[in-house]
């Protein structure tokens, strides 16, 4: 019996991509009072350099009982692949899903539905291979892998962003966790035209990245440049993170980490460590204890020393699972394994919240993949591990996410960003989705964590969307949205919340499916790609003049009476004076003659 929480860590696991079997679920539901619309606007910019780019568009449809869904090429018919019979293994898609991105800097307009377990991905030069096997509940699909060297999409150039858009906000991530490659940038525009971002990396940033992660290697020599994947024509094709390398070359890393846990074992035999749970336990404080030779939490349970394996990847043998006290243990080792990861538990006695972002990754051991994925973000900002989410409750966030309750238009720009990477919705609206919202009031920015008594912790947070997917309830519990990965798609609506909807949205679903889908196909035709310049200069005219305002007509018409005054009546006096002065030169030879 497999959770939606089971089927995301199979996905992140495996790569591979199913629908839960069970709705069991002992966490409480989530009450909201925001109501998103059923689809969400998402385009998509091709600065990569490539004519030859494709989206796809992949996840769990959670109005469908969270089925396996793909997008088809048209950008907005939802597809949903049959069950393989038993016993047929990496069976083909029966349709054609590669959404084509046009030429370098143009943008394609993609129709999302509700997801859970959402990724975009992006290949340039090529299309990537999806594929089927049989399920439980419905088809496994089966996505690339970036460490199966026999996987069709191995050796091709490709990337996603992960997303989770239910029925109270949407939230993006780019994602380092797995490796690195093409750039991803976010913009996410809400209904008030408010706009949140995340830079990701310049065009350049792959080659800087492996450039960085040699001179680390060069430096200390624990393998850093290992996780360079190339092509065969010596190319960088992707950087793998650490577990991702690890489980290719299971030599790598060993030892790495043992020299600074033995410091932090001896460090805390002697003083105590404090943890912040930001949630429900509140703060905890653990100590190593002699008998065991474990940092025990009292009253919690205790952790062994962990190995470099569980600190790159957050989730195995010390930082695995736990037999007692699932959900606190689960919350401290989020914020051990980040204190590991950015090796600050010898500077920081009070985690996360004594946590100064100065400090991250300053020893010598510490995650450098995670380090060089920061430092060459624009922004700083990106998930480079596991709980890249997890800081002090006033920090600044670092895992690279936007998220809003009222999304309008995301853009996902691939390839680095440009001076022409900002969409706004005048300038590409589409029939039935995209309408401007009153520039009213923005809210403040939500990059920063709220005070603990506001807001919930990830784990929290996470806990309660699976109950939510799930159906049950135990507690009623009202969560407020925040900045963590939201990963558990939907979450049923109060009665009371439906007044808050918009009233785009009360117009029938079926008919902004159907004008959606009509729209797509009209795109899709020849006719519309050899109109469109035509089009689009039209469009940017009407804009213009209706962006004008009255005291700029007032203005314009006032020229232009003028210039007309001055044809009709300054002209024509001008030629007659010309024509008299004509006249007088041809009389004068005769009046000197006489």
């Amino acid at each position: 019996m497999a959770t939606l929480d089971d089927v995301l860590q199979i996905q992140k696991d495996s790569d591979i991509l199913m629908a839960p079997t069970t709705a069991t679920s002992s966490v409480s539901t989530v009450q909201h009072t925001t109501q998103t619309s059923s689809t969400v606007p998402v385009a998509i910019q091709n600065n990569t350099g490539s004519s030859n780019a494709y989206a796809y568009v992949t996840g769990l449809d959670v109005n469908n009982s969270n089925a396996v869904f793909l997008l088809e090429s048209d950008a907005a018919t939802v597809y949903y692949p049959t069950n393989p019979p038993s016993g047929t293994t990496v069976q083909p898609l029966q349709a054609n899903c590669a959404i084509p991105l046009g030429a370098p800097g143009s943008t394609k307009t993609l129709t999302v539905p509700q997801t859970a377990g959402g990724r975009i991905w992006i290949v340039t030069d090529s299309t990537l291979t999806f594929a089927l096997n049989p399920g439980d509940s419905g088809p496994a699909l089966v996505e690339p892998s970036a460490t199966n060297t026999t996987d069709a999409n191995y050796n091709l150039v490709w990337s996603f962003c992960e997303f989770t858009f239910n029925s109270y906000q949407l939230f993006v991530n780019i994602s380092y966790v797995d490796f690195v490659s093409i750039p991803i940038a976010l913009q996410l525009e809400n209904t008030s035209g408010t706009i949140t971002t995340v830079e990701g990396m310049p065009a350049d940033g792959l080659d800087t990245v492996c450039s960085k992660l040699r001179s680390q290697d060069a430096s200390d020599g624990a393998g850093w440049s290992k996780l360079i994947v190339q092509s065969s024509s010596g190319a960088n094709l992707r950087v793998l993170n650490p577990t991702k390398a690890i489980s290719m070359d299971s030599t790598l890393f060993q030892d790495y980490w043992q020299p600074y846990v033995d410091q932090v074992w001896a460090k805390y035999a002697s003083a105590d460590l404090t943890v912040d749970t930001q949630g429900s336990w509140g703060s905890l404080t653990g100590r190593v204890t002699s008998a065991d030779d474990e940092l025990t939490f009292s009253g919690v349970g205790g952790f062994a020393q962990p190995s470099s394996a569980d600190i790159f990847s957050c989730n195995s043998g010390a930082f695995g699972s736990y037999a007692d006290n699932t959900d606190e243990m689960g919350n401290i080792t989020a914020r051990l394994a980040a204190a590991f990861n950015r090796s600050t538990l010898l500077i920081n006695t009070d985690q996360p919240d004594g946590e100064v972002i100065s400090t991250y990754y300053t020893n010598a051991v510490t995650n450098h993949y995670s380090r060089v994925c920061h430092e060459v973000s624009l922004d700083g900002r990106g998930y480079a591990f596991a709980y890249d989410d997890v800081g002090p409750s006033d920090g600044v966030d670092q895992s690279g996410s936007v998220f809003d309750p009222s999304p309008q238009l995301l853009t996902v720009t691939v390839g680095g960003p440009s001076a022409s990477s900002k969409v706004r919705l005048r300038d590409m609206a589409r029939g039935g989705s995209q309408l401007v919202g009153g520039r009213r009031a923005a809210p403040p920015r939500q990059h920063v964590r709220r005070a603990v008594t506001a807001w919930t912790s990830a784990e929290d947070e996470k806990r309660a969307l699976a109950a939510a997917v799930d159906g049950s309830d135990s507690g009623g519990e009202t969560m407020l949205t925040s900045d963590v990965d939201l990963e558990k798609g939907r979450v049923e609506m109060p009665p009371a919340a439906l007044a808050a909807r918009s009233v785009g949205s009360l117009v029938p679903e079926a008919w902004q499916q159907r004008a959606e889908a009509w729209m797509a196909r009209v795109e899709a035709s020849p006719l519309y790609a050899r109109a469109k310049p035509a089009l689009d200069v039209l469009v940017r005219c009407v804009v213009m003049f209706l962006s004008l305002s009255v005291r700029a007509l007032v203005s314009r018409a006032s020229m232009a009476l003028f210039l007309v005054l001055l044809y009709w009546v300054v002209l024509p006096l001008a030629k007659r004076d010309q024509e008299s002065h004509q006249m007088g030169i041809m009389v004068d030879p005769v009046s000197i003659a006489s």
